[in-house]
Parts: structure tokens; C-alpha cells; sequence
């Protein structure tokens, strides 16, 4: 490459880099995705209608972001969906279903809105990526959950398709992944480089095995123990954004956190991360300014034993979320940029009032 044209590509990749940047914090698409084929449980296609019962969009507007609620998609069972290979549930529904959010965020991404996928469970996570990649091809992914989600349909036990999202979306795993019914529009976007997973604790024979085979990146709940979270956030950047400014596409299963705090989801385990551990991730993607879309999964409002629970859930996803887009432990408000002086007029209802 010439030096004009070196020059030339980096104004390039400088320009998308400042494009990702600036529209981060003030134009959020929230879509709500109310999907539960991917798995047994029913009542995780509540979850979006418990997460903005929990003040979501309030939240968002109170530290500053400008919110346009696309409002909930509408997805359909296709009728007679037999299993695959025997095992596998709801191929046709699930591919239909994440087909149809890939085309929304592809269109909100498209429009410069951040966008955030509101679940539902985690087999959307193939849409939203895939619609991701449709309009940035170099994203790279941060995987936050208790489980890998990288089963394929021929080493899935349990055939729920929220466990393996992952392995349609790998470019390496492309000839261990059969054609199954409703997966034709689908086609890989990430390698295994291009991704990093945080708080797993809980992992399939064959997942553990690809993870080590293809030497993809994980950070393990005894990882997280020993090195501390601030040390992982700082491998995860140096990898995925080390040698490029890239958009960052989140998917955080609210089960990563430990069932303590998170106790409505479908498949919770036993020492997940705490607050302060899943906050700080989450406050730490948003200060690298290339964060372009993120889900929030698997909150289930049926499984919450008492209303407390339930609550409890529905609130920390708000806080996730909100700690994704500005919101900081330091300060929950609207920033301001100047303070008052004197003998100056002062709106008793402007927003920009400090709280003291």
C-alpha cells in the first residue's frame, strides 16, 4: 500500500471510528423481543414488558439519551415444527424469529440509533448480531453470561436453541454446523478472535471442548477470582480493540449475575458475578465509546418466586443497560455543563438544576 492510500484509510477508519463514537450515548433504539422457542420455560417472552415496567426508557432519558421505543416485534410459531435430527426444538420458529430482529436492528443501526434488544431468550442473540453485522462486517462481541452457547445441533443435549447461537455465528465452526430448517438466510460474520466471553461457570462437554480446540477467549467465573475483573476488562480491550477501533456488540445474559440478584431467569447457577463485578464491566464498555448494540436476555417473570424477585431482576437489567449508555455510580443525573452564577435568570423547573 502507498503512503497516499495508507494515509487515505486511516482518515477512512478514523471517520467510522468518530461516527461509532458520537452517536453512542444520545440516540437509543430500544427493541423489544418478546421470544421464548428457544428454550422450556415459558414466561421469558415477558421479560421486555417487565424490563420497561422497571422505568427502562425513563431511566435512559434521565441521563440524557434520546429514546425511540421501536416497541415489541411480533413473531409466530410456524405450525407442525418438527425437531431436528430429533433433538433440536423449534428450528423453523427460532430461525424465523431471528430473522426478523436481524432486519430491525439492521434498520435502527442503519438510522444511527445504538440499539438495545430487549429478550426474550438468548437464541435471539443471532439475529441481533447478524443484523449487527449487516452494517458494521468488523464488529467484535462480549459475550456475558453463565453459559457458552456454543453447542452445535449435533452436540446439543438438551436441543434448546438458546444454547447455541454461537456456532452459526463462527466462521470456524462453519463445517461442523449443519443446514437446519429455517437457518438458510443465516451465514457467518465473526472468528473466533472476534470474540470474548466473561462469566462463564457452567459449560457443556463438547462446548468446553470447542472453546479450547478453537482457542476462543474466556473468562471463567474462577478466572474473574483470581485476576479480578478490572484485569479481565483490560485483556478483553486489548484484544478485541488493540490494534483497531471497532463497534462492540454486547449480549449479557442476566443469569451471568450471581441467582442472589438475579433470581428470575430460567437457568440460573450458583456464583455469578456480583453488582459491583457486572456494573463495572458494563461502565467500562461504555468508556471505550465504541459500544453499537447490546441484548439483554433472559429475564423471566413467572420464575420469580415472590413480586420481590421479579422486581429485583427487572431492575438490575435497567441498571445494566443504563450503566451500558452513561449512567455512572458517581453521578445518576443528567450532566451539566456549567454551573449558575450570580444575578443570572435560574428556571426553577430546568432540568439543569444540581442536585445537592
Amino acid at each position: 500500500m502507498s503512503l497516499r492510500a495508507g494515509i487515505i484509510q486511516l482518515l477512512k477508519n478514523t471517520i467510522n471510528t468518530q461516527r461509532v463514537q458520537s452517536k453512542r450515548v444520545h440516540h437509543i433504539a430500544v427493541i423489544g423481543a418478546p421470544f421464548s422457542k428457544g428454550q422450556k420455560w415459558q414466561g421469558v417472552e415477558h421479560g421486555p414488558a417487565a424490563i420497561r415496567s422497571a422505568g427502562l426508557i425513563e431511566r435512559l432519558s434521565s441521563i440524557g439519551c434520546n429514546v425511540y421505543d421501536v416497541g415489541d416485534l411480533n413473531f409466530v410459531q410456524v405450525p407442525d415444527d418438527e425437531l431436528y435430527n430429533n433433538t433440536v426444538k423449534y428450528p423453523r420458529t427460532v430461525g424465523l424469529a431471528c430473522q426478523r430482529l436481524a432486519k430491525e436492528v439492521n434498520k435502527v443501526i442503519g438510522a444511527g440509533h445504538t440499539c438495545v434488544t430487549l429478550g426474550g431468550d438468548h437464541s435471539l442473540a443471532l439475529g441481533s448480531i447478524s443484523g449487527h453485522a449487516q452494517h458494521y462486517p468488523d464488529l467484535c462481541v462480549i459475550w456475558v453470561d453463565a453459559h457458552a452457547d456454543i453447542n452445535t445441533p449435533l452436540t446439543t443435549s438438551s436441543g434448546n436453541l438458546h444454547g447455541q447461537p454461537v456456532s452459526f455465528l463462527v466462521k470456524e465452526l462453519q463445517d461442523k454446523v449443519p443446514l437446519i430448517p429455517g437457518f438458510s438466510w443465516t451465514k457467518p460474520c465473526i472468528s473466533t478472535s472476534d470474540i470474548v466471553y466473561i462469566g462463564l461457570r457452567d459449560l457443556d462437554p463438547a462446548e468446553q471442548f470447542i472453546l479450547k480446540k478453537y482457542n476462543i477467549t474466556y473468562y471463567s467465573m474462577r478466572q474473574i477470582d483470581r485476576i479480578g475483573i478490572q484485569k479481565v476488562m483490560e485483556r478483553t480491550f486489548d484484544q478485541l480493540l488493540g490494534r483497531r477501533q471497532r463497534p462492540i456488540h454486547l449480549s449479557f445474559d442476566i443469569d451471568a449475575f450471581d441467582p442472589t440478584l438475579a433470581p428470575a431467569t430460567g437457568t440460573p447457577v450458583i456464583g455469578g458475578l456480583t453488582y459491583r463485578e457486572g456494573i463495572y464491566i458494563t461502565e467500562e464498555i461504555h468508556n471505550t465509546g465504541m459500544l453499537s448494540a447490546l441484548d439483554l436476555v433472559e429475564v423471566n417473570p413467572i420464575l420469580g418466586a415472590t413480586s420481590d424477585e421479579v422486581k429485583s431482576t427487572a431492575s438490575l437489567a435497567v441498571d445494566v443497560v443504563a450503566s451500558c449508555l452513561g449512567q455512572t455510580r458517581e453521578c445518576a443525573h443528567r450532566i451539566i455543563d456549567e454551573l449558575p452564577t450570580p444575578g443570572a435568570a435560574f428556571d426553577t423547573d430546568s432540568e439543569e438544576q444540581i442536585r445537592i
